[in-house]
């Protein structure tokens, strides 16, 4: 390393690109400098004026067979500046750190894959291509347009450059916002038994969703979890209130998905209008990500695991559990997805978020073996 590896991440990092503020396609844009500055063939794919992707292609000797590599490139927001030990939008590198927003989540995996494809000591053994979504933290708008757009290539295998610490992500779990929008019957606070209180007809099934989906777990995920993260209902102070409308995060383990706890959903409603009949409720899916699981034997985790032990590095599954813009590239389940990155799961989305310089050197150098490599048979 010259140095220049640090440069870049720096660089990244003092680009303000935080999610539904700053302008992400200014990140993309750099990128695509960066890697035609290296003689890689780069495009900026727009979106509107605050949203750009970054899609770059490098060829290798097996030209029927392509590895996506793929990063977000927006961050959230600072948070409170006070709890900051220093300026959360300027690189700051002290005791083998580099500390700022978006250091482990995820700048160093970003610029770890940017630097290892535009540093190879030889033509990747399959064609790699790199994709740089923005809008990752909200909606994925980014990786959707990709799909739209038939951006992605046909290959099988993705990795994602979240932040792991150096151990390989195999499971991570799915993620559906559910709306529930529950109507009741309005009545004088004085009589509440003349209405049908619309506030608790949306917990009592938020509180049975979240109770059928904490029965589902997983070795390395724990249990599923579901839990009412908004809630906006009532008119007056002596009303009951005949809307309600509650939003649910709920985090899935493999093996549960949307129809699931939709199905469970409407069983509720249907207990709920058995003890009263005037209760109705629709539910609408805000967001839905998939579970990922990719098995312990695969080539690419065994390839990955390989070049991990050889770096003095230990050979850790790991699961994650929040989700990635994997399971938006792969809607439908039928590629092989494995997430591998330096920065610090722990740290995301925290004060003083950093990343160890050691571990971001040497995933640049366990991504360029990777790249030699690419789990020819």
């Amino acid at each position: 390393m010259n140095g220049e590896e640090l440069e870049l991440l720096k660089r990244l990092l003092e680009i303000p690109s935080v999610n539904s503020r700053d302008n992400e396609g200014n990140v993309a844009e750099y990128l695509t400098r960066y890697f035609s500055d290296h003689g890689i063939q780069a495009e900026v794919q727009k979106m509107d004026e605050t949203h750009a992707n970054v899609i770059a292609f490098v060829p290798g000797k097996n030209q029927e067979r392509t590895v996506i590599w793929n990063g977000h490139l927006d961050t959230v927001p600072y948070g409170e500046l006070q709890e900051w030990d220093t300026n959360p939008s300027k690189a700051v590198e002290k005791d083998g750190r580099i500390y700022a927003r978006g250091a482990s989540d995820m700048k160093s995996g970003l610029a770890a894959m940017v630097y290892a494809l535009c540093h190879l000591d030889q033509e990747p053994a399959c064609n790699i291509q790199f994709l740089g979504t923005c809008d990752e933290k909200k909606g994925g708008l980014g990786a959707e347009m990709v799909l739209k757009e038939g951006k992605m290539s046909d290959g099988q295998w993705i990795l994602v450059g979240e932040p792991t610490g150096m151990k390989l992500g195999v499971a991570q779990k799915g993620c559906l916002w559910l709306e529930i929008s529950a109507r009741g019957v309005t009545s004088h606070g004085a009589y509440p038994q003349e209405g049908a209180n619309a506030v608790y007809g949306a917990a009592e099934i938020g509180a049975q969703i979240k109770a059928y989906v904490e029965q589902s777990t997983h070795p390395l995920l724990g249990s599923s979890t579901a839990q009412i993260t908004m809630i906006e209902g009532g008119v007056a102070n002596n009303m009951t209130p005949d809307r309600c409308r509650a939003v649910m995060d709920i985090r899935m383990v493999p093996g549960m998905t949307r129809e699931m706890v939709l199905g469970k959903a409407r069983e509720a409603l249907e207990k709920l209008k058995e003890k009263d009949s005037r209760f109705e409720a629709d539910f609408t899916v805000l967001n839905d990500r998939r579970a990922i699981e990719i098995s312990s034997s695969h080539p690419m985790v065994k390839l990955l695991g390989k070049e991990l032990r050889e770096a003095g590095y230990e050979e850790a599954d790991l699961g994650i559990n929040f989700f990635t813009d994997g399971s938006v590239l792969d809607r439908n389940g039928e590629r092989d997805i494995l997430l591998f990155g330096p920065g610090e799961p722990s740290m995301a989305h925290k004060p003083n978020e950093y990343v160890e310089i050691e571990k971001y050197e040497a995933a640049i150098r366990i991504l360029q073996k990777f790249a030699a490599d690419c789990g020819q048979e």
